[in-house]
């Protein structure tokens, strides 16, 4: 019983740390600016008939005035160069590459932007209406290279609603820890100065590009969070879409890791193996008050998140199940990784 009470501490004191400075950060806001760059958004697309349309449609209806909206069509084999086409308005610029991924197609889109500050999002996604504007007010110095934002995913089933909620509890972490030292500026909605991607050769070719990126733009100045830029987007809607997902940003991931990151993976994985045993144990054992104790309190850390984020409470009363299936997935999804990459290292050694 005491070692059981002592790891339900460990939890509570990893997600109240994370959950009290979120506290922190919305008593104390963050520093904000009145700029007025010239703004061009690149929109790379692959495949994204479907998609397309909408996504330019939502950043010409910005309440910031976008100066261009350059697509580059990434060798679809589908009619999205022509759905791009078909949008009426003299801002849009659709140019067609051979398929090169998503760094080629963007790096393409950026040479040719004439604005001070290129932003890049997703064919698949869609910008709130005050996007640009809340990215841009976040350049709050020269310094600031980069500003990333809050992104949030589509609901069309109970898996995406899943993911939703864990990007909830992404933007709680980021607001808590990364106002002005963001990890990640999302490839989904992130704005950059066009110096600064120049300076570093644009976006990085990588698995995962907007990781990599962010990483080589830190080097010379900053990369920070914007919580009030929003942007919707479409995830998987099946289990073997997400796995496969996942570990390809995972995988990736592990490419551009330094010690201090592993340090801070590897005790999330830890803190990921208690959500998962504890309430069983809990459970099986029929101490059923401290499973009630770890539902209520995440149920707690959660609904904060959800009020000020834009969430709904059904996603902070689902939070204890999603907690259980995510710290599941993502420490199966990680072993795998750290097998694969010391497979890959122990080939390469003896080959």
């Amino acid at each position: 019983m005491k070692v059981e009470l002592f790891l339900l501490l460990i939890i509570f004191i990893w997600d109240g740390y994370f959950f009290l400075r979120y506290i922190l950060g919305l008593l104390k806001g963050y520093k904000t600016v009145s700029w007025n760059p010239t703004v061009s958004v690149v929109i790379p697309a692959y495949n994204e008939e479907e998609n397309i349309e909408r996504a330019i449609k939502a950043v010409l209806s910005q309440d910031y005035p976008v100066g261009e909206v350059i697509v580059v069509d990434d060798g679809s084999e589908d009619r999205t160069y022509e759905k791009a086409k078909s949008v009426n308005d003299p801002r849009v610029k659709v140019i067609r590459v051979r398929h090169g991924g998503k760094a080629w197609a963007l790096n393409h889109g950026i040479k040719i932007a004439r604005g001070e500050v290129i932003v890049t999002t997703d064919a698949d996604s869609f910008m709130a209406r005050d996007a640009v504007r809340r990215l841009l007010e976040r350049f709050y110095s020269d310094e600031v290279l980069a500003v990333g934002g809050q992104i949030r995913v589509v609901v069309e089933s109970f898996l995406t609603l899943v993911q939703d909620i864990e990007h909830l509890r992404i933007a709680m972490y980021r607001r808590a820890r990364e106002l002005d030292d963001l990890t990640l500026a999302p490839g989904p909605l992130s704005a950059f100065r066009k110096e600064a991607l120049e300076k570093i050769g644009g976006i990085i070719e990588s698995q995962v590009e907007d990781y990599a990126t962010t990483k080589a733009l830190k080097r010379f100045g900053k990369v920070v969070y914007s919580p009030k830029a929003k942007l919707f987007t479409r995830m998987p809607i099946t289990l073997r879409e997400l796995w496969e997902q996942r570990k390809r940003w995972f995988l990736g991931d592990l490419n551009h890791l330094e010690f201090r990151d592993y340090v801070m993976l590897l005790l999330g994985d830890f803190i990921a193996i208690l959500d998962v045993v504890l309430p069983i144990v809990f459970l099986t054992k029929g101490e059923f008050i401290f499973f009630l104790v770890f539902i209520v309190f995440e149920v707690i850390t959660m609904l904060l998140p959800i009020i000020f984020e834009g969430g709904k409470v059904i996603e902070a009363l689902l939070f204890p199940i999603v907690l259980w299936f995510l710290a599941l997935f993502y420490f199966t999804l990680h072993m795998y990784g750290y097998l694969a990459k010391l497979s890959t290292k122990t080939f390469k050694q003896f080959h």
